[in-house]
């Protein structure tokens, strides 16, 4: 049967793959991959990376295909998103049929981990559930984006028998408040609009990269230089991923 590995890569730094994801990345004939364009080619640019330093037997085949277009402003995200699901749910189902032998092994390089915030898992069950080809399905965890911030701003993610929570900036716009350490992914237009000035903020972009950021400080007097550092970065690579921690003033 055909095996497909989600192998959690971390954020960008190639040391950050584990033991396990290298010996899973040696077991592959193909490596999957989404093309998202000419402004985001560095993401597939450290996937390749991370195949030439680690892979210690050659013929692994890269295999790219572009990736579905998606409403990035839909009326009903829900029915976006589902949307979005069904067309790479074929496009990974075609994949898989025509570049993945019965007997063969293939990856999916995951950025992060594949259990936080990522699509792969769900949408490989689609592809499963139409029952045109069937596979098993290995997962290699891998450092989140939240592990990798808390690390370069030498920080805990939480006080002393207190929780954190992980959520979206859309998610933290519908709130319109923090209640405890919140740790915010996908903001794609941070604006801290309604939140509490005096909430300290640790943000990070390009983590664990060469061109890694760091900013911390009162929202109140960082958040409209982050802003400012945000687009500027965004505007030099031509893409940007992102993250911050929100911590509530101690009482």
């Amino acid at each position: 049967m055909r095996t497909i590995h989600l192998i959690g890569i971390g954020t960008g730094n190639p040391e950050h793959l584990t033991l396990q994801g290298i010996r899973a990345l040696n077991a592959i004939d193909v490596v999957f991959a989404l093309d998202k364009g000419e402004a985001k080619s560095g993401l597939n640019a450290v996937r390749r990376t991370i195949c030439e330093r680690y892979r210690e037997r050659p013929g692994c085949r890269f295999v790219e295909a572009p990736d579905p277009e998606r409403d990035r402003r839909p009326v009903d995200y829900g029915l976006a998103v589902d949307d979005w699901h069904a067309a790479r749910a074929a496009l990974y189902e075609d994949l898989i049929a025509t570049h993945l032998g019965a007997d063969e092994q293939g990856a999916f390089l995951v950025w992060g981990d594949p259990a936080l915030y990522d699509s792969t898992l769900r949408i490989l069950d689609r592809v499963r559930a139409r029952g045109r080809i069937d596979f098993a399905v290995s997962v290699v965890p891998g450092i989140t984006s939240v592990q990798a911030l808390a690390a370069s701003h030498r920080i805990p993610l939480h006080r002393i028998g207190e929780p954190v929570r992980i959520t979206t900036g859309r998610r933290l716009r519908e709130a319109g408040a923090v209640d405890g350490a919140t740790v915010v992914m996908l903001d794609g237009d941070p604006r801290f609009d309604g939140l509490d000035p005096a909430l300290t903020i640790y943000w990070g972009a390009y983590l664990g990269t060469p061109d890694e950021i760091l900013l911390s400080g009162r929202l109140g007097d960082v958040a409209d230089e982050i802003r400012r550092v945000r687009a500027e970065a965004r505007e030099r690579q031509g893409w940007i991923m992102d993250i911050y921690l929100l911590v509530p003033p101690e009482t």
